[in-house]
């Protein structure tokens, strides 16, 4: 673990495959049972022996109970040591150790390149001063294989598994011009014997090569999948992270944009009628004792002020609290609206309303709102007396147009509308367009299109 720590490896699995690897190739060094060195071998003992000649005598019974002298096959040679046994050791834990550190977050491939030729030399030194096995080379090679699949793309991945293969080819194919029979041969049996087993050790160099040819394949693959992997996981995690920052950014604004929609609501309604209750009482105390209708009347209004502005409180607070269509079309919901905006501020609504498919829920919502910020927005400050609203569908969006006969007003300057943006804010987010007209004196026309 504490390896892991202090390394840069982006896979823990794969560094500990590596360290299995390299603890598996010092086991082959020290292996008693691995098979002699072939350069023990005299050259002559590995070629056909030349056809013998038979000798005769002249005694033919002499020749006929003439039997060659039996031979006895030599002993095996016994293993070679390695070469440069702290030379071996040297290579293979230097071979371990470099793969701690990987130059991953390199730009540039000139150094992974030279880290990799460097694994390359460090196996081949392993090999040559140890006992020039095939499996020694092969396990390192696989090593250096794994660290290039973490360094490189899928091409330099597939470059390097092919030089690794060659590699292991030209030991293995330099090794069967060195492997033969320790024995001495005569007859042609014997010869047909040291025929068959060359045939049989060329089918087994055939087959290993072979096998460590799809080895190769499939530690690529392996390593391949495991890398991309964690690398989607990584992503997945980082795309999370950045979704919940998004997420908290988007609370905070809408939380700052309902207290400032509050704020104002507290400020151009609430806020108004305070003041105005707080005048008409300052005239009634001041015509109390001279006037006592004036201050009759002054106070009559007090208490209307009063009631407009505990019933903006009770709105407000109903809007905050309620779902706008509580499971009902965008139809019912806008008739009720209309209804009671009639009821309570004296204005009538010429409405139009041909919708052909049913809304989703987000369109739904964002126009009932659109539509009752316009409404509002009409009663607090167009004193118009008429409003028509068309809200209709074809086959390329949706058209929504409210428009009154107010007073009117000069959108240049207007800087403190907040509810005029909150309108764009709910169209921009659906893809649509918002565009508002008025002029002193003209009224105000708002047009919205949304998308299919």
């Amino acid at each position: 673990m504490q390896w892991f720590r202090t390394s840069n490896h982006p896979s823990r699995l794969l560094l500990y495959l590596e360290w299995s690897l390299l603890a598996i190739a010092l086991l082959t060094v020290f292996n008693p049972l691995s098979p002699p060195s072939s350069s023990k071998f005299p050259r002559h003992l590995f070629e056909p022996p030349p056809p013998r000649e038979r000798q005769f005598r002249p005694n033919h019974r002499l020749n006929r109970d003439f039997r060659p002298p039996r031979r006895f096959p030599r002993r095996p040679p016994r293993r070679q040591k390695p070469r440069f046994l702290l030379g071996t050791l040297f290579s293979i834990l230097t071979l371990g150790l470099i793969g701690l550190k990987l130059p991953l977050h390199q730009r540039s491939s000139t150094l992974k390149g030279v880290y990799t030729v460097l694994g390359f030399g460090l196996s081949g030194l392993a090999v040559f001063w140890g006992s020039r096995g095939a499996t020694l080379l092969g396990i390192l090679l696989l090593v250096v294989v794994i660290r290039a699949c973490v360094l490189f793309p899928w091409r330099g991945r597939i470059f390097v598994a092919f030089c690794a293969y060659l590699s292991f080819l030209i030991l293995v194919f330099l090794r069967v011009r060195w492997v033969g029979i320790p024995y001495i041969r005569s007859t042609a049996s014997e010869d047909m014997i040291f025929e068959s087993i060359q045939w049989v050790i060329f089918n087994l160099t055939f087959s290993s090569a072979l096998l460590f040819g799809f080895v190769l394949v499939f530690v690529v693959l392996l390593v391949g999948t495991l890398l991309s992997e964690q690398q989607s996981r990584q992503e997945l995690a980082q795309a999370n992270q950045r979704l919940r920052e998004y997420a908290i950014l988007v609370e905070d604004r809408a939380i700052l944009q309902e207290r400032n929609r509050i704020a104002r609501e507290i400020h151009d309604s609430v806020g108004h009628n305070l003041t105005a209750q707080s005048i008409q009482l300052e005239n009634a105390q001041m015509w109390l004792k001279t006037d006592q209708e004036k201050a009759e009347d002054h106070l009559q209004k007090s208490r209307q002020l009063a009631r407009n502005a505990l019933q903006e409180v009770r709105q407000s607070v109903a809007t905050l609290r309620s779902h706008p269509l509580k499971a009902q079309s965008i139809e019912t919901a806008l008739a009720q609206l209309i209804q009671e905006f009639e009821q309570t501020h004296n204005i009538q609504i010429q409405t139009k309303i041909q919708l052909i498919n049913l809304l989703s829920n987000d369109t739904k919502i964002n126009l009932y709102r659109v539509i009752q910020e316009a409404l509002t927005n009409i009663y607090k400050h167009s004193q118009a007396q008429t409003v028509r609203l068309d809200l209709s569908e074809d086959s390329l969006g949706i058209y929504l147009k409210i428009e009154d006969n107010g007073v009117g007003f000069n959108p240049a300057e207007n800087t403190t509308g907040f509810g005029l943006e909150g309108m764009r804010e709910r169209v921009k987010a659906l893809g649509g367009i918002f565009q508002l007209n008025s002029e002193m004196g003209k009224g105000c026309k708002i047009e919205v299109k949304l998308p299919k």
